[in-house]
């Protein structure tokens, strides 16, 4: 297995990945392809096998008010073929080695028990506009007290609103 950088030649592959990641629904590819197409700044990652994607990893960025206070984690995904192979925790462990990323704040909203195996503990502060308590809601780095409700980039409401492809449901 290979990991790098996404470059533009890496798009198609990437939103096909997702797509296969995130069967019968299409808003995490949408997602992404709405953060390059605003050339919204994203650090992210893929995993190559035989010059293949099979995993996926970005970090947009996370916000108080106007303000960048860190990054999201969002999306993550493993092909379906390499699911339970240790493929998503290689790459996760490598992007969270990356300069880029290792000293910063990072928030990510998914499964706890999978999540606190690479450090991210449960967080009261800020506040995830989508997780009702913070039960889901998980950050790495985190020296805030204050209440506040984390800003997300625009593009995650905007692929939230945008209708599935006629004849697929979203979950």
């Amino acid at each position: 297995m290979k990991i790098q950088q996404v470059t533009a030649e890496h798009h198609a592959r990437v939103y096909a990945l997702l797509r296969a990641a995130f069967r019968g629904s299409d808003y995490e590819a949408t997602l992404v392809q709405l953060l390059h197409a605003h050339a919204k700044p994203l650090q992210e990652w893929v995993a190559l096998h035989t010059n293949k994607v099979i995993a996926y990893v970005a970090f947009s960025r996370a916000f108080q008010g106007n303000a960048v206070c860190g990054w999201h984690l969002a999306p993550m995904a493993v092909t379906p073929e390499f699911h339970k192979q240790g493929v998503g925790s290689e790459l996760l462990r490598f992007a969270l080695r990356q300069e880029v990323i290792k000293s910063e704040t990072l928030f990510v909203l998914g499964a706890p028990a999978y999540y606190r195996r690479f450090g991210f503990e449960p967080c009261t502060a800020p506040i995830c506009p989508y997780d009702k308590d913070n039960a889901h809601f998980l950050s790495l780095r985190n020296r805030r007290s204050e209440s506040f409700t984390v800003g997300y980039e625009a593009e995650f409401k905007t692929a939230a609103k945008l209708p599935p492809p006629q004849g697929r449901k979203r979950r």
